[in-house]
């Protein structure tokens, strides 16, 4: 199964997507640093707490651990380990990538400042959903670019999807964030993820366009109506 066409489709949306993305999150923003909270906030808070039971509490402790560092480092080292052979640049790329997550998340969360619900400092935006959506939109991405079984990749889908949904929620039930500072990691992590695929893409794109080998398949692709002659030989 061939992705070429629909991967340059999403690269060329990329950009557009990832501005869209951020002004969402700019917006977000403005309202949380004013200290408002909607009613949406609440009302989230509030039907996450009917779901509380004794046992559940360790489980939603454990989902949780899954971004904070000791589980994103491991996390992180295992998405490395598996990218290498089918893609070199992304395996290498994958730390680099969520190392500047984490500068992003505390440079975000020391400009708006705002109390989480159970009162402790820098609630917006969600460090955990905002690393583990960048992750987990990386896999989605390349999930949807190779060649796997379209069954494979929708189960991998899922299991991205499923992951992001958890934590995020065990942020809600564990009352470290507000719904809307779940929002804004939600997008600030699109608009980084989307720049970044966009960036990595096009630099490997230039630097193969660049190899002549490359551009000599380049060119004939770019020229289908082009009648192919086989070589003759003269001897003399």
């Amino acid at each position: 199964m061939h992705h070429g066409p629909a991967r340059s489709a999403f690269l060329r949306r990329a950009p557009g997507l990832s501005i869209l993305s951020l002004a969402g999150y700019l917006a977000l923003a403005l309202i949380a640093a004013s200290q408002q909270l909607s009613d949406v906030d609440h009302r989230v808070r509030a039907l996450v707490q009917l779901a509380r039971l004794p046992w559940l509490d360790i489980v939603m402790l454990a989902v949780s651990g899954l971004g904070e560092n000791y589980g994103l480092i491991p996390l992180i080292a295992l998405g490395s380990a598996i990218l290498w052979r089918p893609s070199r640049r992304w395996a290498v790329a994958l730390p680099i990538l969520m190392a500047g997550t984490g500068a992003l998340q505390l440079i975000a969360k020391w400009a708006v400042d705002r109390p989480r619900p159970n009162l402790a400092a820098w609630g917006f935006p969600s460090g955990h959903v905002l690393s583990l959506v960048v992750y987990f939109g990386l896999m989605t991405y390349l999930l949807a670019t190779s060649t796997a079984a379209r069954s494979h990749r929708r189960v991998g889908y899922a299991g991205c999807v499923v992951i992001v949904l958890t934590v995020g929620f065990s942020r809600l039930y564990l009352e470290a964030h507000w719904v809307s500072d779940l929002a804004g990691g939600l997008t600030l992590g699109l608009a980084y993820l989307l720049a970044t695929i966009w960036l990595v893409e096009g630099i490997t794109r230039r630097r193969s366009a660049g190899s002549p080998s490359e551009a000599q398949v380049h060119l004939a692709d770019d020229q289908p109506g082009v009648l192919e002659v086989d070589p003759v030989v003269v001897t003399v």
